[in-house]
């Protein structure tokens, strides 16, 4: 009983020997090496409530205060719009996050920069339409009222005298039922325009003729289609119930398109506007007269 006794007690300081010594163990310079522990415990942080030095290294430091007096004024007035933006923000977030005296005034400083630089613009800008006349688009488009009306009467004339003119060539196709109230409406405007411009309207009973409304991909009424003697193509003038004045202006694109004389990308443009400013394929660019 007693040796079972001692043998267990040398085992035990055999095993307290061997842990002492791999707890112990030095370089030649004295420094204790405990890689191996830590290599083969990397959770002994976290259990032993050590804050790792990985973790230190990568808190956030306190951001210093920002200020003005680090910029001179011609350096905030060049400063490139990109950055003047950021530095704008950054400003801006400071004073939100510390609302004090000296953020909130450095802030409405760099916004009366801003709104400086922004008149700065504006006032050049008036200055080149000014003295670069093809630039300005008051020719085309007048601010005064006498100009406005001038333009609404040609406008008003060319979309009546080119669908009057386009009777004999295009013609309309209205798809109608007779049980629909929108159709009832849709009928009386193209009465008044049949009686203005006398075109060739052909009514088509959805109920009565649904194969022409699947050849022309009609699914609802009423349904206004534009169509043009020299060509198998149509063209969708609307979709439910539309004015008087719709259906002009409308009209009015589709023919020109048809003809020719204008494309999808000058779609609003008409034909008095052309090569002016709303001229998409009327670009000027800068003669040497112009170089300064």
């Amino acid at each position: 009983m007693v040796s079972k006794l001692l043998y267990g007690l040398v085992q035990m300081l055999f095993m307290i020997v061997i842990i002492t010594a791999q707890c112990n163990i030095v370089f030649a310079d004295g420094t204790p090496d405990n890689s191996s522990y830590y290599d083969s415990n990397p959770k002994r942080g976290y259990w032993w409530y050590e804050d790792p030095e990985s973790v230190k290294h990568n808190k956030e430091k306190k951001k210093e205060e920002l200020t003005l007096s680090q910029y001179t004024p011609q350096e905030l007035w060049n400063m490139h719009p990109d950055k003047f933006k950021e530095l704008l923000d950054a400003f801006l977030k400071q004073a939100v996050q510390s609302p004090t005296e000296q953020h909130v005034r450095d802030y409405y400083v760099l916004q009366d920069i801003a709104r400086r630089k922004a008149l700065a613009f504006a006032n050049v800008a008036a200055y080149v339409w000014q003295k670069y006349p093809e630039l300005n688009l008051e020719k085309d488009n007048p601010v005064a009222i006498p100009g406005r009306v001038s333009k609404a009467r040609l406008e008003l004339n060319e979309v009546r005298n080119t669908i009057m003119e386009a009777k004999d060539d295009f013609a309309l196709i209205y798809f109608y039922s007779p049980d629909c109230e929108f159709c009832q409406v849709q009928s009386q405007i193209l009465k008044y325009f049949t009686d203005k411009y006398h075109w060739q309207i052909k009514e088509v009973d959805i109920n009565r003729r649904p194969d022409l409304a699947v050849r022309f991909n009609v699914e609802t009424v009423p349904v206004l289609l534009l169509v043009y003697r020299h060509s198998q193509d149509y063209l969708p003038v609307s979709v439910g119930v539309v004015a008087m004045n719709q259906i002009e202006e409308r009209l009015y694109r589709g023919i020109r398109l048809f003809r020719g004389e204008t494309t999808p990308e000058n779609w609003s443009l008409h034909n008095f506007q052309k090569n002016g400013g709303f001229d998409v394929r009327n670009i000027n660019l800068p003669d040497a007269k112009y170089s300064e």
